[in-house]
């Protein structure tokens, strides 16, 4: 007897288990079908990084006062330090526009801004919002850029260049952060915390 009861007991366990799961399973509205993230490419990968360093660029850019924008440390006159012809704040920016024009449009085939000659840039641009576009406008022929390169072409070199296609793409991203760091040194002189250090050790 007790064996019947237990065996009625089980079966009545499984048979609630199992309409429960039951009853959950069709309460549960059927899941939207999820979107799936295209595999990392060359072009993704490299116009990823070219996101970073924009993002660390515009910000400090954008964080100099316009009454400091052609500040150089040269006016501080400090002694012992050899600042005598280096580029101000603004043209800091602008070399970091140039050079990536200079580089980019070797893989979009797009012609130079006017007034473009030299690594200093257009010398007609004297306001912080001019410069600003200018530095905006070259990291989006960096994005067209890298939207060019392929695992097929990225070691051939454009026809106007000798360097390989995957060089130049990512040179432009070292050289913008290496005037990044200059820019955050010309901040640091004027008292202001570059924006990508906010809250965190000031």
């Amino acid at each position: 007897m007790k064996k019947i009861r237990m065996t009625f007991t089980l079966a009545m366990l499984i048979f609630t288990v199992t309409a429960l799961g039951q009853t959950t399973t069709s309460a549960v509205p059927p899941s939207t079908p999820q979107t799936q993230t295209p595999p990392p490419s060359i072009a993704s990968t490299v116009d990823r990084e070219i996101s970073g360093v924009e993002q660390q660029v515009v910000d400090a850019a954008e964080a100099m006062p316009e009454d400091k924008f052609n500040f150089s440390p040269e006016s501080l006159n400090i002694p012992g330090a050899d600042y005598k012809g280096v580029r101000s704040f603004a043209v800091q920016v602008k070399h970091v526009a140039a050079s990536n024009y200079f580089l980019w449009s070797h893989l979009t085939g797009d012609k130079l801004p006017e007034g473009l000659k030299d690594g200093n840039g257009p010398e007609n641009l004297k306001s912080k919002a001019d410069i600003l576009k200018f530095l905006k406008d070259s990291f989006a022929l960096g994005h067209k850029a890298a939207a060019t390169l392929t695992t097929e072409n990225m070691l051939q070199p454009p026809e106007d260049s000798k360097s390989p296609r995957l060089y130049l793409a990512t040179f432009g991203v070292a050289h913008a952060y290496d005037h990044y760091g200059q820019m955050v040194e010309y901040l640091r002189m004027n008292g202001i915390v570059p924006p990508a250090s906010r809250g965190k050790s000031d």
